[in-house]
């Protein structure tokens, strides 16, 4: 199995679990991991696995993410598995009721991310995950390196369970 992760970080916490998820795929997956500045749509389209992440920045994935997302043509991905992924900050850890109505309805990066991935044809291995940063600009939370491993070799299980 083939698979491509796809990541852009502002401040190096995207990249750091990006590395997370890469190793914990290695398992099972001949990954090929890319900072967004390195994609290109051609390397989605030979992959078995799609994995991508982004920063939450205005509760959204970066413009270049966005970018490399809006370029892949419908059905692209058909066939292919794929999952996504965020950084972002802890709302239940913020005491304000603005911010929490603002993020339950415009919500985090991965959930965008999932959606555009599906739209262009691929499967949701997994619900979109987010990885929490203490800060804007992190560190981050404690224990999330090791979550990231755990989610991608749980997503490889699933991905190589035949259906």
């Amino acid at each position: 199995m083939k698979a491509v992760l796809v990541y852009d970080s502002v401040f190096g916490n995207t990249g750091q679990i990006a590395t997370a998820i890469a190793e914990g795929l290695q398992a099972g997956a001949k990954v090929e991991m890319l900072s967004i500045k390195q994609a290109q749509v051609e390397d989605l389209l030979d992959a078995d696995l799609v994995v991508m992440g982004s920063p939450t920045r205005g509760f959204r994935p970066t413009p270049e993410i966005t970018t490399l997302l809006i370029q892949i043509p419908p059905r692209a991905l058909a066939g292919k598995q794929v999952a996504a992924f965020d950084t972002r900050f802890n709302a239940d850890q913020v005491d304000s009721r603005f911010l929490g109505f603002v993020v339950r309805t415009g919500g985090y990066a991965a959930k965008r991310i999932a959606g555009q991935l599906e739209a262009a044809g691929g499967e949701l291995a997994a619900a979109p995950e987010g990885f929490y940063v203490n800060d804007a600009q992190g560190p981050l939370a404690d224990g999330e390196l090791e979550r990231a491993r755990h989610w991608a070799q749980a997503l490889l299980k699933k991905c190589l369970v035949p259906a």
